[in-house]
């Protein structure tokens, strides 16, 4: 009996510890990682890690790996220190119970000016490299950003000296230039764009200049973004306006995860682990639809979907050399045909989009590979290998409906109509090899390096038969000056172009710390671009003086030479070639580092713009380099990083920006001149499973057309068509840009993972945003097209 009594006591003991066992397991988790150095990418050894508000940590090893084990689920800051290195705080990484959180971190040499400051050295700031005008955000900010629905591109609008052309696009204007003219890469490779739905070929048949509506990347792809608003070294160029370099999440080395996202717009899935001791593989795939927002919107049907699919596999090969291999492939389609232009509807109303009937098609892809290789203890090598391709092929027509004396369709069954009265293919392929080599000195860090590419242009715009034009400036028809409307010749419009041609760059700068308190970086950049036939050289020069621990004066100055647009060079004649644009740029910035999480930065800057392209005529394809222009303004910005559970920023932006093409006409604004901008964004943690976000968002409104309206200038009173006389080019402005944007994140773990749910809305007091202006030939009138409230909300689970 008693032999009894005690195998029952040693089975409940033994069921007691294996559950307390089992408890554990399911609320615990570990945090797993190498430290390295930014510089030279060695590893660090004996770096502190420390998971903040616990007693957690440990140090790296010889090959500057660490783990810290036992850690209780849910999200927590983390610390990582080391002598002579910039302190670095992680405000958030999510434990999952029994998972492994990995991740490879990089510090950033300490500024001995800034001793008394410990600097939450986010990637790519607080870098002497970058002194001026330098943003990043981590991945927990970009998913966190109120109105970006997740989205990087989106979240950058916030940005100061940063615009883009409204709710309704995601695509960014820097300083006053354009959405082509910044320069894009994703881990090292360059892109041509990364936006979905830029209407190519809309325009009259040219580049729509709002740029697209959504970026390539679905949330919590990007693990890191290093963003600079000018004023970057001669490593980057062949565009002119800012940098931006995108880094996709690396796989997790030590154990698998998958997620899914599902919301409004469709639906993203995600996997992430090891796939042996070597190498692990980040794999994504998204499918968005937009027929339910449009039926939830009321807006105008039509077809608009897009897919983007990502795997990325890392591998390191040795202590010495790490290998990445990211493809990307990215599809889009969208469609409007008769079909979905229904009776009672306005062609004067807001994104009634009037009536033209498109077909588009476009794909995106790409194949890269990284090769980072340790040379010595004070030196790395880069070698980046790709290939990127794009096809376009859009079709737009026009449909004439009947229509009532106020411009209402009263039966879309009756009209003409045509399906391929214009068509643009553009198809873009680009082989390229880029080899950067990084050493630093004592005092001094160089970087050195080469771009090599061909490319292959085939494209192609026609014109099915001579069309009207019904906006026209009051100098396109001075040669009839009785016919107020343009025709559109085809002679004159239609192009075809098929060729190849090789970009080459070589470029070196240097970071000189002169003194404790001043660093020097000039650097020298050669071009030689194939379609143009051009060489150039760009010298460049930024630096930074330390006032003193806390304060600093910064500044950039530069020239800066931009490739001619290729669909620009496609549409020229053989004996009509384009040159580069060039600018010049000068900025001088003052900082103030209140504390490790908060800044000041106030900067002033001004570009010089020459050999700008213009078309002297709309209807035509033909292109010059007559343009001149310039741009100044000044931004201040204070920014409060994500640490203790809030993060924000307030910023004002001044702005004007002007161009001349030299066509007797005088300046005129830019398309993006933007004199004030005024930025306020938060966000609060309150708990582990709430995130309260808010953004507020004021900008002067964007330039118009002044004009004057003709009547019947057709003289047919059975077609009766008004047209649009410009008298002024963007001689008026839109209304202001006025939006509210709110956002709530509800997170919960569970023993088999965490469950999310979030609302996004975009301008929730449902203020009609105009992003742009399009004249109605059938009636006289204008159309805004532009966006008003913008809903989304959807789930997400982690296992």
């Amino acid at each position: 009996m008693e032999l009894k009594k005690s195998s029952n006591r040693f089975i409940i003991l033994l069921a007691l510890c294996l559950s307390s066992v089992l408890s554990a397991a399911q609320t615990t988790g570990e945090f797993k990682g190498k430290i390295i150095e930014q510089s030279t990418k060695q590893p660090i050894i004996g770096a502190s890690v420390r998971i903040d508000n616990t007693q957690l940590g440990a140090s790296t090893d010889t090959n500057g790996v660490f783990v810290i084990r036992n850690i209780p689920t849910g999200t927590h800051a983390v610390t990582i220190s080391s002598i002579s290195f910039q302190t670095k705080s992680i405000a958030e990484i999510t434990i999952i119970a029994n998972k492994t959180y990995y991740s490879e971190i990089e510090l950033l040499e300490d500024a001995s000016s800034l001793n008394e400051v410990t600097i939450s050295a986010f990637k790519g700031e607080v870098n002497p490299l970058t002194p001026v005008s330098a943003f990043s955000y981590s991945r927990e900010e970009i998913f966190r950003n109120p109105g970006a629905q997740g989205d990087i591109m989106r979240a950058l609008s916030s940005l100061p000296g940063v615009v883009s052309s409204g709710s309704q696009f995601s695509a960014i204007a820097a300083r006053g230039q354009g959405t082509q003219d910044n320069i894009y890469l994703v881990d090292d490779i360059p892109m041509f764009n990364l936006s979905h739905l830029e209407a190519e070929g809309f325009n009259s048949g040219f580049n729509d200049p709002n740029g697209g509506r959504y970026s390539i990347f679905a949330p919590r792809i990007i693990d890191n973004v290093q963003f600079q608003n000018g004023g970057f070294d001669a490593v980057n160029g062949r565009r002119s306006s800012s940098y931006l370099n995108l880094g996709v999440k690396e796989g997790n080395q030590e154990t698998w995860s998958f997620s899914g996202q599902f919301d409004l717009l469709g639906a993203t899935l995600i996997a992430d682990g090891p796939v042996s001791k070597k190498t692990s593989v980040f794999a994504s795939g998204r499918y968005h639809n937009f027929a339910m927002l449009l039926n939830l919107l009321g807006e105008t049907p039509s077809t608009i979907s897009f897919g983007d699919y990502i795997l990325k596999t890392t591998t390191q090969l040795n202590a010495k050399n790490k290998l990445s291999v990211i493809a990307m492939y990215n599809p889009e389609r969208t469609s409007k045909t008769r079909d979905d232009i229904e009776a009672g509807i306005n062609i004067n109303d807001d994104n009634s989009g009037r009536t033209i009937l498109w077909n588009h098609r476009d794909s995106k892809t790409v194949v890269g590979l990284n090769l980072r290789t340790l040379i010595d203890t004070s030196s790395y090598l880069k070698n980046v290998l790709y290939y990127r391709a794009s096809t376009v092929d859009n079709n737009f027509g026009r449909f004439n409906p009947s229509l009532d004396p106020e411009g209402v369709i009263i039966d879309p069954g009756y009209g003409t109509y045509e399906t391929n009265l214009r068509r643009i293919k553009n198809n873009q392929q680009e082989f390229g090899y880029r080899s950067i080599y990084t050493r630093r000195f004592d005092k001094l860090t160089l970087t050195a390096g080469i771009d090599a590419m061909v490319i292959g242009l085939d494209y192609a715009r026609s014109l099915s038969r001579t069309d009207t034009m019904y906006t026209f400036r009051s100098r396109d028809i001075s040669t009839n000056p009785a016919r107020y409307y343009q025709l559109v010749d085809p002679s004159l419009f239609n192009s075809a172009f098929d060729d190849r041609a090789f970009n080459g760059s070589g470029y070196a700068t240097l970071s000189w710390r002169i003194t404790e308190r001043i660093t020097l970086n000039p650097g020298l950049r050669y071009d030689y671009t194939g379609f143009t036939q051009q060489h150039t050289l760009s010298p460049r020069l930024s630096g930074s003086v330390a006032l003193n621990d806390r304060h600093s004066l910064n500044f950039a100055s530069g020239i800066y030479y931009q490739d001619a647009a290729y669909s620009d060079v496609a549409g020229q004649r053989a004996a009509n070639k384009l040159k580069n644009e060039r600018s010049i740029q000068t900025i001088l910035g003052y900082k103030i580092q209140f504390s490790s999480d908060l800044k000041l930065v106030a900067e002033g800057w001004h570009k010089q713009f020459d050999d700008v392209v213009v078309q002297p005529n709309r209807a035509q394809s033909y292109l010059t380099n007559d343009g001149t222009g310039y741009a100044y303004g000044a931004d201040i910005s204070l920014t409060k990083r994500l640490s203790k559970n809030y993060y924000g920023q307030i910023s004002y932006s001044y702005m004007e920006s002007k161009r001349d093409d030299q066509n007797g006409l005088g300046e005129y604004n830019y398309i993006f001149n933007i004199p004030h901008t005024i930025s306020l964004l938060g966000s609060y943690k309150p708990s582990n499973k709430w995130v309260f976000s808010g953004k507020f968002r004021y900008s002067t409104g964007r330039p118009t057309d002044q004009f004057i309206v003709h009547s019947n200038v057709l003289n047919d009173p059975n077609m009766m068509r008004y047209s649009q006389e410009i008298t002024a080019v963007n001689g008026a402005s839109l209304p202001d840009f006025i939006s509210l944007d709110l956002r709530a994140d509800y997170n919960v773990q569970r023993t088999w993972g965490t469950f999310s749910a979030f609302v996004d809305l975009v301008n929730v007091s449902n203020r009609f945003n105009v992003n742009s202006e399009q004249f109605v030939p059938e009636t006289g009138r204008i159309s805004n097209v532009g966006l008003g409230v913008f809903p989304t909300f959807g789930v997400r689970v982690e296992l």
